[in-house]
């Protein structure tokens, strides 16, 4: 059974995009389904981030679904950064955020989490 948390930071990106994205935690439940049987990363869904350093598998999921956008599909524009310990089997959330708001993740939030 997959274990997931969350970074604080993660739980303030979440709580700001929710008042924006009203669906946006449902939204993230069926996520969570999908990534409790596939963890790992999907090309084109999600991606490995590289070159950051450290052991820590950091995943980037490039497609999410979101009601609130309607028509967009998996082409909403939001972005979910997360770790992934298969030997726990756990995820830790680290990231969320809009392509528009942000170009890419926060490599110092997460060099300062799993370094």
């Amino acid at each position: 059974m997959m274990k997931f948390e969350e970074i604080e930071p993660y739980k303030k990106d979440l709580k700001g995009l929710s008042k924006k994205y009203k669906t946006l935690q449902d939204d993230l439940v069926l996520v969570k389904r999908v990534l409790e049987f596939s963890p790992n990363a999907r090309p084109p869904f999600s991606f490995h981030i590289d070159n950051l350093g450290i052991e820590t598998c950091i995943i980037k999921v490039k497609k999410i679904a979101c009601r609130s956008l309607k028509g967009r599909g998996v082409n909403s524009g939001l972005r979910l950064v997360y770790a992934y310990f298969p030997d726990e089997p756990m995820i830790v959330f680290i990231e969320v955020y809009h392509k528009n708001d942000k170009e890419n993740e926060d490599r110092e939030r997460i060099l300062n989490h799993f370094r």
